[in-house]
């Protein structure tokens, strides 16, 4: 992705800031939400993995799926 950027220098020529235009930065921001969802999906699935890992691993009485959904 090309984006036209625009940087804003102090008195000594320092970049202080960088500007890029609104529809571009809608862009980005579309994208890192999609990013957010899918490390978010990620994280949800190896926690739940791990449950189930430790579930095997138990010994003892399991509930069952719809004694959980009746609790729901």
């Amino acid at each position: 992705m090309k984006i036209a950027l625009q940087y804003v220098n102090d008195a000594n020529g320092h970049t202080q800031a960088v500007q890029l235009p609104v529809a571009e930065w809608e862009k980005l921001l579309t994208k890192l939400r999609k990013y957010e969802q899918a490390l978010q999906l990620k994280a949800d699935l190896k926690e739940a993995f791990l449950e189930v890992k430790a579930l095997r691993s138990t010994k003892g009485k399991k509930q069952t799926l719809n004694d959980f959904l009746n609790e729901l």
